[in-house]
């Protein structure tokens, strides 16, 4: 596959992107979303990751948004606060870790930072903070 190149390379990470694929600023997403709101966004290679936010900014880590089971698409459920696969049933804590199969993994993580007021999105090769394990997603 052809992937064309995205500003931010290298271990700048890329722009996150709203639904349309168009980069994300900070004062935008404040401005539509209040503390523990999440919500899809356009991550690495343009996959599904959920954005968390804090009173005054985001979580420097995304969640993805792909169950490790069958790759269905995971919901955010705030009325049980998990993630809630409607597939079969898979769930996952606030940071996405399994705490319910048959999802044999948690869901993947990226880091996000805020550069020049763009949302970015970059790879987490790091120890799983949730597990204490290697990623898994590499």
């Amino acid at each position: 596959y052809f992937y064309p190149p995205l500003p931010g390379g290298g271990a700048g990470g890329v722009p996150a992107g709203d639904v349309d694929g168009n980069p994300i600023t900070l004062a935008t997403w404040m401005k539509t979303h209040r503390e523990n709101d999440r919500e899809l966004v356009q991550g690495l290679k343009g996959e599904p990751f959920y954005l968390i936010t804090k009173v005054d900014t985001i979580k420097d880590f995304a969640i993805g948004a792909v169950c490790t089971h069958l790759g269905c698409v995971v919901p955010w459920n705030k009325a049980v606060n998990r993630y809630c696969c409607p597939c079969h049933g898979s769930q996952y804590d606030e940071n996405g870790k399994v705490v319910r199969g048959p999802a044999p993994l948690s869901l993947s993580l990226a880091h996000v930072a805020t550069t020049d007021g763009n949302l970015l999105v970059s790879p987490w090769p790091e120890t799983d903070f949730r597990t204490g394990l290697q990623p898994w997603w590499k």
